[in-house]
């Protein structure tokens, strides 16, 4: 018999067109590093007396279809989440071509995921997928990745592929050595981490359905928020949190083949941090920063990827 490997194990995406209905062509095979998306259903103990000691049979509760994968940022494959965390973007260019992507919209677009385990064989099928958040680290060094949380409608099992041969993409990855973070548009220095994270805040329709699964996942208040580390060497950053003024901050990569990716966040706000002294080494203050949308109502923050995918 044989055994399921995460070595062997597959992922493929697709947009739908119907919210919870996988489209019959259109997948796409996706890189990623491990994936905890699944479905649960636990069991309900019985609180019946009067049996004796030993407890009757227990009942099924709830479905839960949901989870996380975690997925490298590249020049081509991580527009695919950043279409289900923004909706589709705005693209100009004729290769190579520019992508924006922009917060704010009412209506984010649902996907089908399937994660497949041939040696079983085991292909399980995530339709009316939904991006709830994403995040990742900016470092010196190390592999760089991106967590993405998803909401889906439901699982489906089956013992072969419902997507026949899907296509694939050029991986180009990006690396800490290619990223660099903006203040204003200038490069700040002495900055030893960064983390950002962006919140679509989903919130599930739990109606009451035969087949256990959920109606939908509509938006809400979305939040991008973050951390800057930095060795405290002047007190620009300090000046600012203490003033109560706004931000623009950047954070890039880029390759040297032309291939980009940049976050912008026009509106951030930083507060007033703590500055520990724990020992002789350098001193070190983490800003853990909040973004607003802009005073003319403009996007919250954006996403720009250039590459030579005409359109997503």
């Amino acid at each position: 018999m044989a055994r399921a490997q995460g070595a062997r194990a597959q992922m493929a995406l697709a947009f739908e067109t119907t919210y919870g209905t996988p489209p019959a062509s259109g997948f796409i095979k996706m890189p990623f590093a491990t994936a905890s998306l699944g479905a649960e259903q636990p069991l309900q103990a019985s609180e019946l007396l009067g049996y004796g000691r030993d407890p009757l049979e227990p009942i099924k509760d709830a479905l839960t279809a949901d989870g996380n994968v975690v997925v490298p940022i590249d020049a081509e494959a991580y527009g695919f989440w950043m279409k289900g965390a923004f909706g589709a973007p705005t693209t100009t260019g004729e290769g190579p071509y520019t992508h924006v992507f922009e917060s704010g919209n009412w209506s984010l677009p649902s996907f089908s995921v399937e994660v497949g385990m041939p040696e079983v064989p085991s292909f399980a099928m995530y339709s009316g997928c939904m991006v709830d958040s994403f995040s990742w680290s900016m470092g010196r060094s190390g592999l760089l990745t991106s967590t993405v949380e998803l909401v889906a409608q439901g699982e489906d099992l089956d013992t072969s592929t419902q997507i026949g041969t899907p296509a694939t993409l050029s991986l180009k990855r990006f690396g800490h050595f290619n990223g660099s973070v903006e203040r204003n548009g200038v490069n700040i220095g002495n900055i030893v981490s960064a983390e950002l994270s962006y919140q679509n805040n989903l919130d599930r329709i739990e109606t009451i359905r035969a087949d256990g699964k959920i109606e939908g996942a509509d938006p809400s208040i979305a939040a991008m928020t973050g951390n800057i580390t930095v060795r405290f060497a002047d007190a620009t950053l300090l000046n600012q949190a203490i003033g109560g003024q706004a931000c623009a901050l950047t954070f890039g990569y880029a390759l040297p083949t032309g291939e980009a990716l940049t976050v912008t966040v026009p509106r951030v706000f930083l507060p007033r941090p703590r500055r520990e002294i724990s020992g002789p080494q350098g001193v070190q203050v983490t800003f853990a920063w909040q973004a607003a949308q802009q005073v003319n109502g403009d996007p919250m923050v954006s996403v720009t990827i250039a590459n030579g995918i005409e359109g997503y």
